[in-house]
């Protein structure tokens, strides 16, 4: 693990320190959640920047990891890696700050503060994914230095997160994540996605975590089977993960929970 780490530092210096500077701030929030009793829509105040502090870390570094194969002009790899700095510290601040006064950081126009930080949010997600779109667009370029069915888990699992920006629009357009109830309520546990209407956020994070999920699909079926059919079977489990996100995406529009509320509390 401190392997991979000092590697991820080495390929990318300022997306390391970025990733390691929020998983402090989860170590950090995860403290003040043990003593801050607060709540915002039935749940630890601290709850939310603790999530999005985990899972920035895993984006930024994974960025990192891909800059290393990145090729094309310096000024693009610089835009993309202090875009992608700036773009998350400006999301973390805004969450772990709302949290600090104890509101909600998203769907949250109660005063012109409240309104302008989660209108400033949804600029930084707009920046950061026209520079996802920019680095998608630098990978369809041959690379013919690393393996092919990689290079298409790489494509693809980019692709999946711009779907994601997607759905994280419509949640904005829609006025909160679930469909059928107002935001909060019972929840599954950590994630809190809905068990008693549909929640938005399931396909939102599969497709953010395409970013992971994917590029290890086509890195580990590269190393197992010939080049054709190590294409043939991540495009085969790229189609399978889209289906799912689909499915989800289809069940939170109808108003349907991933886990209904029964299940959710028997399985507690």
């Amino acid at each position: 693990m401190l392997k991979f780490l000092a590697e991820i530092d080495r390929r990318d210096r300022v997306l390391s320190r970025v990733g390691w500077f929020h998983a402090a701030l989860l170590l950090a929030m995860l403290g003040a959640a043990a003593v801050d009793t607060r709540q915002v829509l039935g749940l630890n105040v601290w709850i939310k920047p603790i999530k999005f502090a985990a899972s920035i870390t895993i984006y930024v570094w994974t960025l990192a990891w891909f800059m290393e194969y990145l090729r094309g002009p310096l000024w693009c790899k610089g835009l993309v890696r202090w875009g992608v700095a700036v773009a998350m510290i400006v999301e973390i601040a805004s969450i772990a700050g709302q949290s600090l006064r104890g509101v909600a950081s998203h769907f949250n126009a109660a005063s012109p503060l409240d309104a302008a930080i989660f209108s400033a949010m949804g600029l930084m997600i707009v920046f950061n994914s026209a520079l996802e779109a920019l680095l998608l667009a630098l990978f369809l370029r041959p690379y013919p230095a690393l393996p092919p069915a990689y290079l298409l888990g790489i494509r693809l699992g980019l692709a999946m997160a711009l779907l994601s920006a997607v759905v994280g629009g419509l949640m904005i357009a829609h006025g909160g994540h679930t469909v059928g109830a107002p935001n909060g309520g019972a929840g599954l546990p950590l994630v809190n996605w809905s068990t008693n209407a549909g929640d938005l956020r399931v396909a939102h994070a599969l497709g953010l975590h395409a970013l992971q999920i994917l590029p290890l699909a086509g890195y580990a079926l590269s190393r197992l089977t010939t080049r054709r059919a190590s294409l043939a079977a991540t495009l085969g489990v790229a189609i399978f993960y889209f289906a799912v996100f689909g499915w989800t995406y289809a069940a939170a529009t109808a108003g349907t929970p991933l886990i209904s509320r029964p299940f959710a509390s028997a399985s507690r």
